[in-house]
Parts: structure tokens; C-alpha cells; sequence
């Protein structure tokens, strides 16, 4: 699973994850990490980490990556194919084009190597067996990357983009109300 999205479904209702898109960084007897892509939050990122908003994909805002450990910031950064992790240790391959960020380092410096950087606050996690078990009770749709997916420009559409992509009964899922009851 690490590497794919996993897609709330329109059944899943807790406020922390109804209808996000998350993209899992770690998958492992030991639990899950990963965070929400499609959840900006306020703070723009000039406010809170001004060095980064220069290589900020739009909207240059920090998501809300999930709800554990909301004050640690995690950095995901683009670089072009091909490259693996910087040999300064500014940035690790994590899968495709997709890589962590070391929001320590001087983000000058990482310029040459990352082409765009998102800025989670917090992540979404799961105990030992929590998010297979998730999938299995049908919370959750595990589906494939697109790397754009990590950059959205239009986050606010993401989960239905996401679905809409995705071949027979699943992608008729991205058409799914809001509130049912409008329906």
C-alpha cells in the first residue's frame, strides 16, 4: 500500500477524513503513515515557513495532513525523473517523483534539486493492522498514485478527480452527493 492513495469513502464520516484523499508514505506490520492531500488550511505558507512559499505548489498553503501530531510539518517535494535522494540529505526518494523534504535544511540550497514542495502540519495514522482493517470494513478505497496527485492545484476537487479516474463501478463514486438526502 505504501505509495497508493487511499480514498475515504462516501460511508466514512468522521470529520478527520470524510472525503479526503490520503497518500500513504509508510505501510507496515507496524501501522501506517500518511498524509491528507486535500485538506489546505489557512496559514499561508509565507506566514508560516516563508523560506519554502518560493517553491510552494499552488496554493501556496501548509495542508492539514491529518490529525496526529498536528504541530510536526512534514515537506513532500518534486524532483525531475531519475533523480534519487540528494547527496547533502536535503531530500529522499520516496517513490516516482515524489520525495521527503528536510524543511531543516536551506531551502536555496534545495532549489537545483525540487521543483515544487507541499507542507503538511500533522498526519493521518494507523496501528498495527488499523488501516488494512479500515480497508476491509469498505472506509476506505486504495487506488493509485499520480504523482500530480501530490500538487494539486485544485485540492477542493481532488477526491472527485481521484475517483472519477478509476475504472468501472469505482469512478461512478466521484458522483456521489454531499448530502444525500439533496439527492
Amino acid at each position: 500500500m505504501r505509495g497508493s492513495l487511499v480514498v475515504a469513502t462516501p460511508d466514512l464520516l468522521d470529520p478527520n477524513f470524510a472525503r479526503t484523499v490520503v497518500l500513504i508514505l509508510e505501510h507496515s506490520p507496524e501501522g501506517a503513515v500518511g498524509v491528507v492531500l486535500n485538506r489546505p488550511s489557512a496559514t499561508v505558507l509565507e506566514e508560516g515557513m516563508p523560506g519554502w512559499a518560493m517553491l510552494a505548489a499552488p496554493p501556496s498553503r501548509v495542508f492539514v495532513g491529518g490529525p496526529v501530531e498536528p504541530v510536526a510539518a512534514i515537506g513532500l517535494g518534486r524532483v525531475p525523473s531519475g533523480r534519487s535522494s540528494s547527496p547533502e540529505g536535503r531530500h529522499a526518494a520516496l517513490f516516482g517523483e515524489v520525495c521527503s523534504i528536510d524543511l531543516g535544511s536551506d531551502p536555496v540550497l534545495s532549489v537545483p534539486d525540487v521543483e515544487v514542495v507541499r507542507v503538511f502540519a500533522g498526519y493521518a495514522g494507523w496501528g498495527p493492522g488499523q488501516l488494512d482493517d479500515e480497508v476491509a470494513a469498505d472506509g476506505w478505497f486504495v487506488v493509485d498514485r499520480d504523482d500530480g496527485d501530490v500538487f494539486s492545484g485544485a485540492p477542493e476537487v481532488l477526491w472527485r478527480e481521484v475517483l472519477r479516474r478509476q475504472p468501472g463501478p469505482l469512478r461512478l463514486f466521484s458522483t456521489y452527493p454531499e448530502d444525500p438526502s439533496q439527492n
